[in-house]
């Protein structure tokens, strides 16, 4: 089956792993120079960046998600706070286009855009 993954920066693997792990994802991969993280069919994968400065960070992906709902609520638990900031989320709404969307910061300043599939 045809698929893509996004490639996110990572200030430190331990603590990207950490963050993503509170969501539910898994290391499946990990060297020196690549980090591979895995939830159920979604996989992200992450280079080393040490010097990225969060606020400046132009990185960004889509996920989409058959629970949009649970997602955002789960994120929550784990700390993500809504509002401004590494990381931080936002309120899942309605686009013009009728899709659902809720957006994530990570703490390393990759805006996670995260969409409802269709039901």
């Amino acid at each position: 089956m045809d698929h893509a993954t996004p490639n996110l920066p990572s200030r430190d693997f331990e603590i990207t792993s950490a963050f993503y792990a509170r969501l539910g994802f898994k290391e499946h991969f990990r060297d020196g120079h690549w980090m591979i993280l895995e939830r159920g069919n979604i996989s992200l994968e992450f280079f080393p960046h040490p010097q990225l400065i969060p606020a400046e960070s132009w990185f960004s992906c889509c996920l989409w998600l058959d629970d949009l709902a649970s997602f955002y609520k789960l994120c929550l638990a784990a700390g993500v706070a809504e509002g401004k900031g590494f990381p931080s989320i936002s309120a899942p709404r309605k686009l013009e286009t009728g899709h659902m969307i809720s957006t994530m910061i990570d703490p390393d300043g990759s805006l996670i855009r995260m969409l409802q599939n269709a039901q």
